[in-house]
């Protein structure tokens, strides 16, 4: 048996036992207890087979939720349906890069991107920026209704990174080129700072993403505002889908 094949068994296994259903970040937790010696971006990369070839006795009854249809009809209370999640402890600062392939799982779990990358850096030169996470959203051949292709953008901060209105001013930037686009900060964030942002995300439609910045495996990730849709300016849609065209529409 494949190590990927090994994940996959471990993932339906755990499914199996939780008829409250399983969130995604609490899966990847599972896998890495029980294997150590698998490195998450191997244990990414069996959970993406795995979601697009779900076995016919496991569905998603919500956003990056996983249950079996066993449990499917059984009557739980509200609190139950949540996913309770550890919390993970210390202080110590991660680089921030290390969080972009977990907010690129996120991106497809729960925004329904088809793909998403770590980006980070200058990628895409000029005073504008470039995101750290970039998803891309399109319809499958399956679906009966097509959407447009959707181009979602993701700004990750850590403590002292940067302050954090210069990031949310970022995240307003790459509305220019993408369709959606948050903001992730630190859950241990000043209470203030996170309250103005709660209230200038819904203002200007940017998402709102609070994590765990202590802890890159499974950083927790909680939505305190979803990001809304617009027209993004077509011009510079192809002008920076073009830069990143084989990593991210191949």
């Amino acid at each position: 048996m494949t190590n990927t094949e090994q994940i996959i068994q471990i993932l339906k296994q755990k499914i199996d036992e939780a008829p409250d259903g399983i969130s995604f970040t609490e899966l990847v937790k599972y896998v890495q207890a029980q294997r150590p010696d698998f490195k998450i971006n191997m244990i990414y990369g069996a959970f993406d087979r795995f979601r697009k070839n779900l076995p016919p006795d496991i569905y998603r009854p919500g956003r990056g939720v996983y249950e079996n249809i066993k449990f499917k009809d059984v009557d739980v209370t509200e609190n139950q349906q949540q996913v309770k999640v550890l919390q993970s402890v210390g202080d110590t600062k991660v680089p921030e890069k290390e969080f972009y392939e977990a907010f690129a799982q996120w991106l497809i779990e729960n925004e329904g991107c088809t793909k998403a990358i770590a980006l980070g850096g200058n990628c895409f030169k000029g005073k504008w920026g470039t995101p750290d996470v970039l998803g891309v959203r399109k319809s499958a051949p399956s679906d009966i209704i097509r959407v447009p292709e959707e181009i979602v953008a993701g700004e990750v901060k850590v403590p002292s990174s940067q302050p954090l209105i210069e990031a949310f001013g970022q995240a307003c930037s790459y509305k220019l080129f993408c369709h959606k686009s948050y903001i992730v900060v630190p859950k241990n964030s000043s209470k203030d700072d996170i309250e103005r942002l709660d209230a200038l995300a819904r203002i200007f439609g940017i998402g709102l993403v609070l994590f765990d910045s202590t802890n890159p495996v499974v950083p927790d990730f909680s939505i305190r505002v979803r990001a809304a849709a617009h027209s993004p300016d077509i011009f510079f849609v192809n002008e920076k889908m073009k830069i990143v065209e084989k990593e991210l529409f191949t």
